[in-house]
């Protein structure tokens, strides 16, 4: 039990709730901390959360007594109609499906922590990003979790030797206790950061 006043951050790892207690001491509120623990969570736990995914997004403004929320679920693309998932006719078996192209939605998350900031939040997208980049940049402890999620994937990373290559340096699970850096994920931050998420969803 911690106690203390000003604003407290609860999430699922230690790393990003730091994230968030960080913006909140650089004078953020709940709104800015949200977000800068879910950049960070995209990080740390990539198997349940990320840029590339989508969500729910609640917030309640105290002084009105009112609840607001925004649908960042992901979509599916333009031109996806009844076919999509078939292949002459046939179904494709699910674990095709899922892992290939064909079953990426449009992400959700990166326009609902913009919306979120502009409706209710005091900062701006690049500030709240900034403990998230430096997390995936620098890198933060491998724990059991991590690498028991990285091996249930390791099949599927076969496909993807980008992915492997990151997931799995030198063919390997990540050893807990070591070091995990994302770069290219920190890229991606800081360009939202100063190109704002239109970065990601115009051509």
């Amino acid at each position: 039990m911690a106690v203390g006043h000003g604003g407290a951050v609860a999430s699922v790892d230690p790393d990003a709730s730091a994230a968030g207690i960080e913006v909140l001491k650089k004078g953020g509120n709940a709104v800015d901390a949200a977000v800068a623990t879910a950049a960070a969570l995209g990080v740390t736990e990539p198997y349940s959360a990320g840029v590339g995914g989508g969500g729910y997004f609640v917030y309640y403004d105290a002084k009105s007594r009112t609840v607001r929320s925004l649908d960042g679920r992901e979509t599916a693309p333009r031109t996806a109609d009844s076919g999509l998932f078939l292949e002459n006719g046939k179904p494709l078996p699910f674990a095709e499906a899922v892992t290939s192209g064909l079953g990426v939605g449009t992400p959700g998350t990166p326009a609902t922590w913009e919306q979120a900031l502009d409706s209710w939040g005091s900062k701006r997208l690049g500030t709240v990003l900034k403990p998230a980049e430096r997390l995936a940049r620098h890198g933060f402890t491998v724990d059991k979790t991590f690498r028991a999620q990285t091996e249930t994937n390791k099949e599927r990373f076969a496909d993807f030797p980008a992915t492997a290559k990151l997931f799995l340096p030198g063919g390997k699970l990540p050893v807990v206790g070591s070091t995990f850096k994302n770069p290219d994920l920190a890229r991606t931050y800081e360009e939202l950061g100063h190109e704002g998420v239109d970065a990601l969803y115009q051509p």
